[in-house]
């Protein structure tokens, strides 16, 4: 994958994203920590082996369930415009049915309908290019 490249898969009949994240997207997802309804994850949305601030096991690779936790649709990735959306914040997902928004470790941001997180699917890595989700696991 190239740095800021989006995969979309199937899962369960879901939507499900593969992000490959930069160094710039890590290093700003702190920065904007007072601007979400739940920075530090405390809901249930992911496996406890991405209960963490990047919300993944490999903190470049982003995999979440491209469903907005609102009414089910789903959001748009804008890597470069979402300040529009969220000033001082370059990537992010916009849910255009309802305005929710989300950042790149698929935080929810306050004053936003969607009431939680993107959920994190169960995965695992096969291989340092192959990804199974709906598996439980860590690092192949």
């Amino acid at each position: 994958m190239e740095p800021g490249q989006l995969i979309r898969v199937e899962w369960r009949g879901k939507p499900v994203w593969v992000v490959k994240r930069t160094e710039q997207t890590l290093d700003a997802l702190a920065a904007h920590n007072d601007k979400l309804r739940d920075p530090a994850s405390d809901e249930p949305q992911q496996p406890d082996y991405a209960h963490n601030e990047h919300r993944s096991i490999k903190p470049e690779i982003f995999v979440a369930v491209g469903i907005c936790t609102h009414l089910g649709c789903s959001p748009s990735y804008l890597p470069d415009s979402f300040g529009e959306q969220v000033q001082g914040v370059t990537s992010g997902f916009f849910c255009p049915c309802h305005g929710s928004k989300f950042d790149m470790a698929g935080r929810v941001f306050q004053g936003v309908p969607a009431p939680l997180n993107l959920v994190i699917p169960p995965y695992q890595y096969l291989s340092d290019t192959t990804i199974l989700v709906g598996a439980d696991g860590k690092e192949a």
